[in-house]
């Protein structure tokens, strides 16, 4: 029994290696162009590169790899993702996340809120969508992405090319804003500082690693307070589920009857508990910038991988009507929610 247990065990590790090397290749060059001063002159993190690059191999080479691939880039996209927001704690104290405090809190909940109910009037009355679709694509949006969607699916028992398609609209769009949010950040100067920027950026950008990406992109401290507000806004997933859950269950009494299963962001929760830990400062400086190290590698290997499963053939697949309907609601997250940010920090400056 143990030496099948082992073989087992072996046989999973070999299995998620070849995209795990690759992720790591990718992360490698992406490092190297990043410490390129020409390359770092013009706003190109490594982080960012590594989703670049990802996406030109995923679009050229990546489909005759992918049988092998698939297991350790899915491993890098999912889990490594995880593990990195969890060490990312260690650059933060609890007196940052302090400082983006309530005003960050009130501008998830209006944010996310307006945006799903946004998602749903124009899923069903504008686009005639199906409810389902567009409740995805309006978790996506006002929560976290692709992680939202696929959290979102069990709760609503969406069918998978749904899931597909509302997956395929905040990747494409949430991507965009890597680039978008760091652009913009010249002109909008004069009403921001680097620390609402990251808050504006935290609490709109799609996924947690595009956060990241736009966040790095404009400033250490825009990248603290957009991971920060951004992993309030992704603990806001659970209550936003279990709200869900009772929705369909008063629209659809029958599956409401059927027990949904409501995911916990638990890596959120570790990534606050780092960050409390690490404000107490008992590591060593040397240390915690060793667990810094670590943690660049890890997240720029989840983008690798990210940019790796973004194919130009899911603009295709996804038609017309949800694309239009997941640009028009990443164009209210920039424009609506940059205005909920500088209301909000206005009334409770």
């Amino acid at each position: 029994m143990t030496d099948i247990t082992l073989h087992s065990h072996h046989s999973r590790v070999w299995r998620v290696m070849p995209g795990l090397l690759l992720s790591g290749l990718i992360t490698a060059a992406a490092l190297w162009l990043g410490s390129l001063p020409a390359v770092a002159g013009i706003g190109l993190s490594a982080l960012t590169l590594a989703i670049l690059l990802g996406m030109v191999l995923g679009n050229t080479l990546y489909p005759a790899l992918h049988r092998h691939c698939d297991s350790g880039v899915l491993l890098a996209k999912q889990h490594l993702l995880r593990l990195g927001i969890i060490l990312y704690g260690f650059r933060l104290t609890f007196s940052q996340i302090a400082d983006v405090g309530v005003s960050g809190v009130v501008i998830d909940v209006l944010t996310l809120s307006s945006t799903f109910m946004l998602a749903c009037f124009l899923g069903q009355k504008v686009f005639g969508l199906d409810k389902k679709t567009s409740w995805l694509i309006g978790a996506g949006s006002s929560i976290c992405g692709a992680a939202a969607v696929l959290a979102t699916e069990p709760v609503v028992k969406a069918e998978a090319s749904k899931v597909t398609v509302a997956i395929a609209t905040v990747v494409i769009f949430g991507t965009l804003a890597i680039f978008i949010y760091p652009a913009l950040w010249p002109l909008l100067a004069p009403w921001f500082n680097p620390q609402t920027y990251g808050i504006w950026i935290g609490s709109t950008v799609h996924e947690v690693a595009q956060v990241v990406a736009a966040g790095h992109a404009v400033s250490p401290q825009a990248e603290n307070a957009a991971v920060i507000a951004k992993m309030l806004r992704v603990m806001m997933l659970a209550p936003f589920l279990l709200l869900l859950a009772a929705r369909v269950k008063q629209l659809s009494p029958l599956e409401g009857k059927k027990k949904s299963q409501v995911t916990i962001p638990w890596f959120a929760l570790g990534f606050v508990a780092v960050a409390v830990f690490n404000s107490f400062h008992l590591l060593p400086p040397a240390a915690v910038k060793t667990l810094n190290t670590l943690d660049t590698l890890l997240l720029a290997m989840a983008m690798a991988a990210l940019g790796v499963t973004t194919h130009v053939s899911a603009l295709k697949n996804a038609g017309a009507k949800p694309l239009v309907m997941g640009l028009l609601l990443f164009i209210w997250l920039i424009i609506g929610g940059g205005i909920i940010n500088l209301l909000v920090h206005a009334v409770m400056a």
